[in-house]
């Protein structure tokens, strides 16, 4: 898979990503850190990337623009720490919802729960 990982997460969860495999870069790669969600946004759909991020202002954002990509892992665990956490969590749950994210969707993590809402939200 392809990733995007948000400034609100931390940047080793890229390069754990890619050692796991994925094609995965974070915001500060491309110098965007301090980018508008917009921007950040059209970055993931422009590269054909799932955004992962701690920030929910993306799925709002996805919901007004009646968006059917990019797809959008959310975590919203406040235990998670460290891009090991991240990666623990995501990794373990990624074969249940790989296909979906292609598709595009909405994943929350929330809880130690896995919430997954299709895309467009209007549909």
């Amino acid at each position: 898979m392809r990733f995007l990982i948000d400034n609100a997460l931390p940047p080793r969860l890229a390069a754990d990503l890619v050692e796991k495999g994925h094609d995965a870069v974070h915001v500060r790669s491309y110098g965007m850190q301090a980018s508008k969600d917009e921007e950040i946004l059209a970055r993931a759909l422009r590269e054909g990337r799932v955004l992962v991020s701690a920030d929910a202002d993306f799925g709002m954002l996805l919901a007004l623009q009646e968006a059917a990509r990019p797809s959008f892992i959310l975590f919203r665990e406040t235990e998670l720490l460290t891009a090991q956490d991240y990666l623990s969590l995501l990794t373990s749950a990624l074969p249940e919802f790989e296909s979906e994210l292609i598709a595009g969707c909405v994943v929350v993590f929330r809880r130690n729960r896995l919430r997954l809402r299709r895309l467009p939200f209007s549909g």
